[in-house]
């Protein structure tokens, strides 16, 4: 395990669960476009639920590496969808939120099987 690998790791967990949590909170900015994107508001503890899963099992991935990979993967298929919700609202001004998750999601995935 390098250091770089566990600095992103980290840094990507806990912005995940930066993100888990304001929509767990209904902050204003994150749930004001999830209601303009069409997402139905029964959803949202749902996401953040997965979100949160997500960003534990990064963090649990430092100490049993398949748990890691898994949850990579799951968060990377979360964000590809927000990416294509996004597409689909036609918001393309906000295409950039959904990637600001994904790239140190994937830089993580990246970087853990580099020091493997």
């Amino acid at each position: 395990m390098n250091i770089a690998f566990v600095v992103v790791t980290v840094l990507a967990a806990l912005w995940v669960g930066f993100s888990a949590v304001s929509t767990f909170t209904r902050a204003a900015w994150v749930v004001e476009p999830l209601a303009d994107y069409g997402v139905p508001r029964t959803w949202w503890s749902g996401l953040a639920t997965v979100k949160t899963a997500g960003a534990l099992g990064m963090l649990a991935g430092l100490f049993v590496p398949a748990l890691g990979v898994a949850a990579a993967i799951g968060l990377i298929v979360y964000f590809l969808g927000a990416v294509a919700t996004v597409l689909r609202a036609r918001a393309y001004a906000h295409i950039a939120y959904p990637l600001l998750y994904l790239v140190p999601v994937v830089a993580a995935l990246v970087l853990g099987y580099a020091a493997a």
